[in-house]
């Protein structure tokens, strides 16, 4: 654990330590989990790397700022203080109660309905897993996605014969492909699987470690459907804000992207889904 991290723990929240341990934090950062004298808990993520991801812990407490604040049945773990090296947020006892993907279906479908925004965007760049991702603001969604995600990404992993040029003609068509219903932006989690939320000891559902913007709300589903929740979650998403007709091919096109990215973090053992998506959505 990096020395001043006590330091910066005890400054942002005006405590004594009195415990600490390791904790898990995901493949990216190293997580202590911090007790202070007035019997709170505290939870900070470091990287021994920072400087190799400038902005990593002050966006992400951008994002998760923005999630607390927003109206919805979801809990979110508040951030306290960030900066270049560190990220500290409050902690929020664990429960793997049952239930999660039902709740956390519906709290979705609040967020995303009660986060109306007319453009597409965040105030600040941040990362999906250890990639950066570029944000600013767009008025047109299709633009933004091609600008934004779609062609950075396919610039990432540029080489592959046959996913470049699939990837070039989805691009030329991405207006008609996208083209959905006139629905305003909302706020996105961004990067929400299963390792990316569980219920607490209240038996309420919980997300953190957010890519958060806002944008289409079917691009949600690109990840959940990827590595998510099961069907369970979807329906009680549908029965507070059903999805419009057409998402399917859509929520491919979202898909492809955190396809891409694993192929740029993981490797060539992602080649195949992301050309055979790419063909079903062509």
């Amino acid at each position: 654990m990096p020395a001043d991290l006590r330091k910066h723990v005890e400054r942002a929240t005006g405590r004594r330590i009195t415990g600490q341990r390791a904790a898990s934090g995901g493949c990216i950062n190293e997580a202590h989990l911090f007790t202070l004298d007035d019997g709170q808990r505290v939870f900070a993520k470091t990287h021994a790397q920072a400087s190799r991801y400038p902005g990593m812990f002050e966006s992400e407490a951008a994002g998760l700022a923005a999630l607390a604040d927003a109206e919805s049945s979801l809990r979110v773990p508040r951030p306290i203080d960030a900066g270049p090296t560190y990220l500290i947020m409050k902690a929020i006892d664990e429960s793997r109660g049952g239930g999660l993907a039902e709740k956390l279906g519906r709290g979705l479908a609040e967020l995303h309905r009660n986060t109306p925004s007319d453009r597409f965007g965040f105030d600040v760049d941040n990362y999906l897993g250890s990639t950066p991702q570029p944000n600013g603001w767009h008025d047109d969604w299709a633009a933004f996605w091609a600008e934004r995600r779609l062609k950075p990404m396919l610039d990432r992993v540029r080489g592959h014969g046959e996913l470049d040029r699939l990837g070039a003609q989805l691009l030329d068509r991405l207006d008609d492909v996208l083209t959905g219903p006139d629905e305003p932006a909302a706020l996105l989690h961004g990067d929400l699987w299963s390792g990316n939320a569980t219920t607490d000891s209240e038996g309420r559902a919980v997300i953190f470690d957010p890519a958060a913007y806002y944008g289409h709300r079917e691009a949600e589903f690109g990840m959940t459907r990827l590595f998510g929740f099961g069907a369970g979650f979807e329906s009680a998403y549908e029965e507070v804000y059903p999805l419009a007709d057409g998402a399917d091919r859509r929520i491919k096109v979202y898909t492809l992207h955190h396809l891409l990215n694993h192929l740029h973090l993981f490797g060539g053992g992602y080649l195949g889904s992301c050309v055979s998506t790419l063909r079903d959505v062509l």
